[in-house]
């Protein structure tokens, strides 16, 4: 079973982005220890700001069972007070034949 990747932007509010990245961490922490996903997390480089979200769900029905997990949801609720979500794409498709690795 393939995994599923989504990305999200997210902006600390003023004043809460050490708050911010430590619910990330904790929410990071549950969903690999309960197995739903894997998490990277960079900031633009740009915008300093800005947070991204790279989530490497383990399936369909991972995705699906994390999101009725009272837990990811206290983190995900905790999460929408402290920052603000500017965007998220629920799902990447990989573009077959692609191929990042250097010359072909």
């Amino acid at each position: 079973m393939a995994e599923l990747v989504s990305l999200a932007y997210v902006t600390p509010a003023e004043g809460n982005e050490q708050e911010t990245l430590e619910t990330l961490a904790t929410l990071y922490t549950l969903l690999r220890k309960k197995n739903y996903s894997r998490d990277l997390l960079y900031r633009d480089a740009k915008d300093h700001r800005r947070l991204i979200n790279l989530r490497y769900w383990r399936s369909e029905e991972a995705r699906a069972e994390a999101q009725e997990d009272p837990e990811v949801h206290r983190l995900w609720q905790r999460l929408s007070e402290i920052s603000k979500v500017e965007g998220v794409i629920e799902q990447l498709e990989l573009i077959e034949g692609a191929w990042s690795g250097g010359v072909r």
